[in-house]
């Protein structure tokens, strides 16, 4: 009985065909759509830019969920942690070397 609890617990972190295939589409729409606006510019650049962003920004959540399992569940709540504690390190490095870059290049254009 035991074991067949585990194997219950094992096969509910794994996804279905269902689940996969939803995430294939979500994931297929989320690259062609800013993939057109690139190829076929329709749009202000800065628009364009934006919805690009976003849509990577949703991507990035579809593949958490639909394909890494991510999610509010307890058995999950660590991995999240984990998780948002590393995009945390990355976009404080990235945004503070962007800052500081920005800065430089103001006082190199100054003197």
């Amino acid at each position: 009985m035991a074991n067949a609890h585990a194997h219950d617990t094992h096969d509910a972190n794994h996804g279905s065909v269902k689940s996969y295939a939803i995430g294939f589409i979500l994931s297929v729409i989320l690259t062609v759509i800013p993939f057109g606006l690139v190829m076929y510019p329709s749009l202000p650049k800065a628009m364009t830019l934006w919805i690009v962003l976003i849509f990577a920004v949703i991507q990035v959540l579809v593949h958490l969920v639909y394909f890494l399992h991510l999610d509010r569940s307890a058995a999950q709540r660590n991995n999240v942690i984990a998780f948002v504690f590393a995009a945390l390190v990355i976009v404080l490095l990235v945004g503070l070397s962007l800052w500081i870059m920005f800065s430089i290049h103001t006082n190199m254009m100054a003197h």
